[in-house]
């Protein structure tokens, strides 16, 4: 199969968060397939092209666009079809024709928009030749913003939200419709979207985690430590720290007065760079190898309370043997053994109490350890992720591609 991946980051080995699936998509499908990758990029991820390019047959890297004029930013929230929650950082009519060029030039069976984001460069795209359209969707935009409307009280980001949402359901639903196929993470994330438009043809592919390389270590720290990594340009991230610190860090400190809280990622911002006055929290920012800092921490914690998709956070800290308290959220589509293979709280106080419970409790930080990394290594190897999504491919080669808009065909 000939294989072209979009995403808006550039994908590298040493990356946090969503975009290391698509590292491992690369590297995995690109040794019994051809691929190649589109990728918005900055400056700094020059220094990643050599380990990702013996992936890709083509690489195209797009920078990201420019800071938008006041006026057309305001122009186009009235009038265009793409919502302002596309277009506000990613809107480039040149990634849309790098795209074209290469499936022209190539001629490749499927195009895959990593994150829904990059759906708006193959969806109505009047350059794109015909190919099979997938849109892999990490975390529906809609559903995400929705969500964040109603956790947050009346103010500056409750609007912030309700321009987000503008347009949003609508273009989303159109593309994910339009397009040959749509993946997701998680059948929770499957489910969702169906409740919205059942018509959808919808496969669940899942995340994964190099169990080799986050290999399981036994505990040898003996201070108390409790670790969270985020990429926190992703603001779900920014919301779980805070929310962490404000609800649940002052019942976990007030009955172990040693406790520490390492907080990993890049990117974070002013309010979770001044936690660092808190001499018990340490703010790393970006690092090159998050495992020792998992290797430090009793217990990694997941209080996300925003956005949709999965959090391959969880896996890497499940397959080092770390035991991990997570909100039901975080843990979506992680198979749940309430404190067999994990600890699910939704509550400030039950989720001081389970970070609490593995800090004190030594046969219980053993089971979850134990347990969860077994299921890791069951589950959600890479292999196996990227083996459920080959067959998917492989099923849709037996058929056309659908023409870029479904209205064509009528």
């Amino acid at each position: 199969m000939k294989i072209l991946f979009t995403c808006k980051e550039f994908p590298h080995a040493k990356i946090i968060g969503g975009p290391i699936i698509i590292y491992n998509r690369l590297k995995y499908f690109s040794r019994n397939h051809l691929v190649s990758l589109a990728a918005f990029s900055k400056e700094e991820d020059k220094e990643y092209i050599p380990e990702v390019k013996p992936f890709c047959h083509d690489l195209q890297l797009v920078s990201l666009p420019p800071r938008r004029p006041t006026l057309k930013t305001v122009r186009d929230f009235f009038f265009s079809p793409v919502p302002h929650y596309f277009l506000r950082v990613h809107g480039s009519q040149q990634m849309a024709a790098t795209i074209a060029d290469m499936v022209r030039k190539d001629r490749y069976d499927f195009v895959i928009a990593e994150y829904s984001v990059m759906g708006q460069f193959i969806h109505r795209n009047p350059l794109l030749p015909p190919v099979r359209r997938v849109m892999s969707v990490h975390e529906c935009y809609y559903l995400a913003r929705r969500k964040a409307f109603r956790l947050n009280a009346f103010g500056p980001a409750k609007l912030q939200e309700a321009i987000n949402l503008k347009g949003l359901k609508k273009y989303e639903f159109e593309m994910y419709w339009n397009a040959d196929k749509v993946l997701t993470l998680t059948p929770q994330g499957k489910d969702e979207l169906l409740e919205i438009c059942p018509e959808l043809d919808i496969s669940v592919v899942p995340h994964g985690v190099d169990v080799e390389n986050f290999s399981f270590s036994e505990f040898t720290e003996k201070e108390k430590i409790i670790v969270f990594v985020g990429n926190y340009l992703h603001y779900p991230n920014v919301d779980a720290v805070l929310y962490f610190y404000q609800e649940i860090w002052p019942r976990v400190r007030s009955r172990l007065p040693d406790v520490r809280f390492i907080i990993v990622g890049q990117a974070p911002p002013p309010e979770i760079q001044n936690l660092s006055e808190d001499e018990a929290i340490i703010v790393t920012g970006r690092v090159d190898d998050v495992r020792s800092f998992l290797r430090k921490g009793r217990v990694f914690i997941c209080p996300v309370r925003l956005g949709g998709g999965f959090r391959g956070k969880i896996l890497e800290a499940m397959a080092i043997g770390r035991p991990v308290v997570s909100t039901s959220l975080g843990a979506q589509g992680v198979p749940v053994l309430q404190r067999e293979n994990i600890i699910v709280a939704d509550t400030p106080d039950e989720f001081a109490q389970g970070v609490l419970d593995v800090m004190n409790d030594d046969p219980l930080f053993e089971r979850i350890r134990q347990k969860a990394r077994k299921m890791v290594e069951e589950k959600y190897a890479w292999e196996k992720g990227v083996q459920i999504m080959e067959e998917v491919l492989e099923r849709m080669l037996k058929e056309r591609p659908l023409p870029n808009s479904k209205e064509q065909s009528k």
